[in-house]
């Protein structure tokens, strides 16, 4: 059975998973809730690009073989 990757990066299950965990080793570890805040949110900044990242290079990959630009936001082309 193949691993689909790019959905298991993407999944809020995941990171929220991944969040948990590290806020709570650093309890564990000593650390002061600040400290573990702080971990939980540059985890899920990291998600936010992740899941950016892999859902532009999969709409990109769709469109390739369209034969038409895809619109910027900004309304130019790509």
């Amino acid at each position: 059975m193949k691993t689909d990757w790019k959905r298991k990066l993407t999944s809020r299950k995941l990171w929220v998973s991944v969040c948990s965990f590290a806020s709570l080793l650093i309890m564990a570890a000593g650390g002061t809730e600040s400290e573990a805040a702080q971990a939980a949110s540059i985890i899920m900044a990291g998600a936010t690009v992740v899941g950016y990242v892999v859902g532009e290079g999969l709409a990109d990959a769709a469109g390739t073989g369209s034969g038409r630009d895809r619109e910027t936001e900004d309304g130019g082309r790509e």
